[in-house]
């Protein structure tokens, strides 16, 4: 089990990349795997997390050829989903929720069975949103914890029943489930969200050449439909970029630049919210929504030091910055001011229970935390302190809590960190080249 020491860092200066976006990678490899030809994924992320979708597709007989350099790149040689096969073995997808419900909707449209599985914390994760909608489609699905988790049985049906589906929650997951299955299904099949969540789904299935209609209260796909390979970019991940762009704007004389970010409106919360408080965030050399990104807007993103103010979020705001939320916290904690975050609730079935373990760890650093039902109330202004904190298994609340570190007094040590290759290996190098203190040690 791995550890990272970082001390307090007075200057973090310079331009890193940070990798490939973690749910177009996802999204990428599912659709490949569904189209018939060559698809091309340049600058995808070679961690855990995507490595389990991959793994999922190979099981399912899809031929991958993995190119480390210049850049990661993924030949994908689809033949349509009628030539996929049933898995020999369990799909052990370890602690990716993306994976698991993903291809859950993918699976459903299948004419065979399929068991999906993962670590513990995987199987806790809740499921029945997935479920529920996908039997009403015709899938047969069995789950474990009284039907609510996975492990997950999913006995496929081609073709599907179309149906219309009004989420419980805006969630790009259960979404993205809906819309994998309703390629198999005949008719059309309409998904109503109660606010706007990521849309990185509905861009990159034109790519596919795929037919879906966007309108303002949700999505709809009329199946059943092929897809055809296509050639993809990767842009950098906003949500790996904000980690890196909230410790410019804590650290003293800090100055720096992250080029080539996914820019999508559905994800850009944090920078509209850091705006607010009065960071310095710039956006250099916008990229329209391109073909080549995936369907996706792209950007250089810089920040710079600031004083930060308390400000409160809620509703819709979270949606669109709910994996921000640690690295929110972070810079909360430093802030004039208080912050209220409310309307979080979906955070406690995240990877840990996010509200409750930032809250805790964040007392360790010396802020005044108060822990709400649906999101936390942090007092802001704290002279943070280093100490000894512990990631829960969580790769989000392991970098925020080390963002957290450079601006302490003394040092800070964070216990179980191997989970940051979940979506950032090469994390503790990057800020190494910005100048920070920062160490990571193993067992």
């Amino acid at each position: 089990m791995s550890r990272l020491l970082i001390r307090p860092t007075a200057r973090l200066a310079g331009e890193v990349a940070v990798p490939g976006d973690k749910s177009i990678t996802h999204r990428a490899i599912l659709l490949a795997a569904l189209a018939e030809g060559r698809t091309v994924i340049t600058g995808y992320l070679p961690a855990d997390d995507c490595l389990r979708s991959l793994a999922a597709v190979e099981a399912l007989g899809v031929p991958v050829v993995k190119e480390d350099s210049p850049r990661p790149r993924l030949r994908i040689d689809g033949m349509g989903a009628d030539a996929l096969k049933e898995p020999a073995a369990l799909l052990d997808l370890g602690n990716s929720g993306t994976s698991l419900r993903l291809l859950t909707g993918l699976l459903a449209g299948l004419p065979f069975v399929s068991v999906l599985t993962g670590d513990a914390s995987l199987r806790r994760r809740p499921m029945r949103r997935v479920i529920d909608p996908l039997r009403r489609m015709g899938a047969e699905l069995f789950a474990w914890g009284g039907g609510e988790r996975a492990p997950l049985v999913v006995q496929g049906r081609r073709p599907l029943n179309a149906i219309d589906a009004e989420l419980p929650v805006a969630s790009a997951q259960l979404k993205s489930a809906l819309l994998l299955a309703a390629l198999s299904a005949e008719g059309t099949t309409r998904i109503m969200e109660p606010a706007r969540s990521r849309d990185h789904t509905e861009r990159m299935l034109p790519q596919f050449g795929a037919r879906v209609t966007v309108e303002e209260s949700g999505v709809s796909l009329t199946g059943p439909q092929r897809l055809r390979g296509a050639e993809i970019t990767v842009p950098g991940d906003l949500s790996s970029a904000a980690f890196p762009l909230v410790a410019a704007a804590i650290v003293p004389s800090a100055s720096v630049r992250i080029p080539a970010v996914g820019i999508n409106p559905t994800r850009t919360g944090l920078l509209e919210l850091l705006a607010s408080m009065g960071a310095k965030i710039g956006m250099e050399q916008p990229r329209g929504a391109s073909s080549a990104f995936g369907g996706e807007p792209v950007a250089d993103l810089t920040s710079q030091a600031a004083g930060l103010r308390g400000v409160t979020a809620s509703g819709s705001q979270i949606v669109t910055m709910i994996d921000e939320f640690p690295i929110l916290c972070v810079a909360a904690a430093v802030a004039k001011g208080e912050t209220v975050v409310r309307d979080a609730q979906e955070l406690r079935v995240k990877e840990s229970d996010r509200i409750a373990v930032m809250a805790a760890e964040l007392r360790k650093l010396g802020v005044g935390v108060e822990e709400l039902p649906d999101g936390v109330r942090i007092a802001g202004g704290a002279s943070l302190r280093g100490a000894a904190c512990h990631s829960h298994g969580d790769h989000r609340i392991a970098m925020a809590l080390a963002v957290a570190g450079l601006a302490a007094q003394g040092e800070t040590m964070i216990e179980d960190v191997d989970c940051i290759e979940t979506s950032f290996p090469g994390f503790a190098d990057l800020f190494r080249r910005l100048g920070a203190d920062i160490t990571l040690e193993a067992d």
